[in-house]
């Protein structure tokens, strides 16, 4: 039995960290993930992942979380193949679309069809029980599941609303060569402005997308100690109409209408790695960067 899956990278609107209310825009940036289940009567579920080097500890813990949530009681192998070029640990939600599309793979593959928030309340409780995200990281999950904009309380894993994000939009990325810490780790740094966090939280909630990504980024450049505000210069004289650190940062994300994103994208730093996405679009829909 072999299911396919896929889920995407995303960018943040809201950091859920210093109140729990997170939001985020997914993009079209896959992580795809093939499943397949080998009965065995007798033994115990197995994970085999390639390639090698991609078993992480996410990748074995969502595979047996899935085969617990839409498996119960299966033995044999579960073969996994992971494709995914999400940079890790950059703020681009790489933990959440590979957990998301390992278990939406291995739910299809055992003839089960789970609704994109169920797929992401299992990929969020692997990110707590694993120590890779602070909150868990739902929204990021459903983000990278669906199109548009999304705002979260990863406290409960409840979805409070969606926002429309103008489809005529593209992404300019910026993302560094280093890697950040783990949340878990870095909790405190973000509870020492609930002022600000509360400020980007009502705007995601108001649907005002972008004064809360302006908000978050502030909030996330003083923890970290990012120092972007020549990025955000640069950004906006291109054309950018919203920016910010994503995640944990260090990526930066500029939003911009198509004609201006090749601009954009020349306006950011030459270290690291610069690049234009689409936002992740309906099924069926079309849309080109220029």
């Amino acid at each position: 039995m072999r299911g396919v899956a896929s889920s995407h990278a995303a960018i943040s609107v809201v950091n859920a960290v210093p109140l729990g209310i997170g939001a985020a825009i997914g993009i079209d940036w896959p992580a795809r993930a093939t499943a397949d289940l080998e009965p065995n009567r007798g033994r115990n579920s197995l994970v085999s992942v390639k390639p090698r080097g991609s078993g992480s500890t996410v990748v074995r813990a969502a595979a047996r979380a899935a085969l617990g949530r839409f498996a119960p009681g299966w033995t044999g192998r579960l073969r996994l193949e992971i494709r995914s070029t999400i940079p890790v640990a950059r703020g681009l939600k790489s933990s959440s679309a590979v957990g998301s599309s390992v278990i939406l793979a291995t739910a299809r593959a055992a003839a089960a069809s789970p609704s994109a928030v169920e797929v992401a309340r299992v990929c969020a409780e692997v990110g707590r029980a694993t120590g890779m995200s602070a909150t868990g990281a739902f929204d990021d999950a459903v983000a990278g599941l669906t199109a548009g904009g999304v705002v979260t309380d990863n406290r409960r894993d409840e979805e409070l609303c969606r926002f429309a994000v103008d489809p005529d939009l593209g992404v300019a990325l910026w993302v560094p060569d280093r890697r950040h810490p783990r949340s878990p780790l870095l909790r405190q740094r973000f509870r020492r402005n609930p002022a600000l966090a509360q400020r980007a939280v009502d705007a995601a909630l108001e649907g005002d997308w972008a004064r809360a990504m302006e908000a978050n980024s502030a909030l996330v450049e003083a923890a970290m100690g990012y120092r972007y505000a020549r990025l955000h210069e640069a950004a906006a004289r291109a054309g950018a109409v919203a920016a910010g650190v994503s995640g944990m940062g260090p990526a930066f994300a500029a939003l911009a209408p198509g004609r201006r994103l090749r601009a954009v994208v020349a306006s950011l730093p030459r270290q690291g790695r610069r690049r234009a996405v689409r936002l992740l679009a309906e099924p069926g829909s079309r849309r080109n960067l220029t």
